[in-house]
């Protein structure tokens, strides 16, 4: 076990490395650079050529890619995330600022999706064939369909628009109490978010159960008499959940990844509405620390669901 997950770690560190490069060529094959977004066209053709030069060199925009790069990847390995070029603030100040906001909003989803889903998914299975299960067939059909900007706009119209139940967007408003504040304001978005990641698991969990209650190790249970809800919770879910863990674990670094159109949407301050800022005024250095973070999560995501799978399964051979 702890030679297979040295070699998994070790793999991931690659494919960090890997994931970064590309990232980092892609930005900079991307047209335009922070000075065309700091200095309008106007300006920029009335500016001299070599103060624009000068500007260029400061900002270190004239040097070669893989020195550009390797530059940021040092310092990211000494723990200098270097400054945004748009903003001239810390890029760690950044990210402390903006990182719990995104954490806080894709966890509640989480919690969300798991719990409705995994409920969801359960009552359809022993409902088979019928009314229940065909309305949360549908219903599960319908979330996965509908796209999650159009779901919170007509959530932001109905219920924080017309109704006035919420704030429109935004995560505290000042002279509020902190928290029940910012639970006003995560209700909405975290509700779309994690309705959106709730179909998934549903489909998944009923699935799962469907499969394990036709077990023999299941009719046993009945058979011996054993009260019909004990049969269904504690020898049927109980096993029947361990593949639903492993699909909420990789929904994390998903829910992350779709934070960024609800942020948008809701005006939550998070790494995602930060991130389309960035790319807009081709920050570098802050969209390569957003990225990395990104990248991490999604590598350490499936790192622990590797793990968690080869404790749960022992028949997953290790060598």
């Amino acid at each position: 076990m702890v030679a297979y997950s040295i070699r998994r770690l070790l793999t991931l560190l690659l494919m960090t490395l890997v994931m970064t490069f590309l990232v980092y060529l892609g930005l900079y094959l991307t047209p335009g650079d922070p000075i065309t977004y700091y200095i309008g066209p106007e300006a920029l053709a009335r500016m001299d050529p070599s103060r624009l030069l000068d500007l260029r060199k400061a900002l270190g925009l004239t040097d070669p890619f893989i020195v550009r790069y390797l530059k940021w990847l040092g310092g990211v390995v000494t723990g200098n995330f270097g400054y945004s070029l748009t903003s001239g603030v810390s890029i760690g100040t950044i990210l402390a600022a903006r990182l719990p906001a995104t954490l806080q909003l894709s966890f509640a989803a989480l919690l969300i999706s798991t719990i409705i889903g995994t409920a969801f998914g359960l009552a359809s299975a022993l409902r088979k064939g019928q009314l229940t299960d065909n309305v949360l067939t549908v219903a599960g059909m319908i979330g996965v369909s509908v796209p999650q900007f159009f779901f919170g706009l007509v959530t932001l119209l109905l219920f924080a628009i017309n109704l006035q139940w919420f704030p429109i967007g935004g995560r505290l408003r000042p002279g509020h109490i902190a928290l029940i504040d910012q639970l006003r304001h995560l209700i909405l978005p975290a509700l779309v978010l994690g309705i959106a990641m709730t179909a998934g698991v549903m489909r998944y969990a009923r699935a799962s159960m469907l499969d394990t209650i036709g077990k023999d190790y299941v009719k046993t249970a009945r058979s011996k008499g054993l009260p019909e809800w004990r049969v269904n919770l504690i020898h049927g879910f109980r096993v029947a959940l361990a593949p639903v863990i492993v699909l909420i674990g990789f929904r994390l670094p998903m829910l992350i990844g779709g934070a960024v159109v609800i942020e948008a949407v809701f005006q939550w301050p998070g790494v995602g509405s930060q991130f389309i800022e960035a790319v807009r005024g081709h920050d570098y250095p802050l969209v390569m620390m957003i990225a990395l973070v990104s990248v991490v999560v999604v590598l350490a995501s499936s790192y622990l669901v590797d793990l968690l799978t080869a404790v749960m399964d022992p028949r997953i051979k290790l060598s």
